[in-house]
């Protein structure tokens, strides 16, 4: 099964449905900063790599709109250190 992430503007997420359980993470945008900063896996979805994906897609956004990113929660920033391609975006 290939999840997609969706990115809902509206609710400033990136966010993967399945069978009405989610992950996501949260974001806000300011002074061409994205703050990256809550991330959530369902309990039944955790260890499938969702939380990954949600993360890379907000990043890849980041990149490709030059924002820079505030790794605002543990799991964003844990995430960055591991991925040393996605260090460049980390805002000074």
């Amino acid at each position: 099964m290939e999840e997609k992430v969706i990115h809902d503007k509206g609710k400033s997420q990136f966010i993967i449905s399945i069978d009405d359980k989610e992950a996501y993470v949260d974001y806000n945008i300011e002074n061409n900063k994205m703050n990256l900063y809550h991330t959530y896996t369902d309990h039944e979805l955790r260890g499938k790599g969702l939380a990954a994906k949600v993360v890379i897609a907000a990043l890849e956004y980041a990149k490709e709109n030059n924002l820079k990113v505030e790794p605002g929660c543990t799991y964003v920033q844990s995430f960055i250190s591991k991925h040393k391609e996605y260090e460049e975006l980390v805002a000074d």
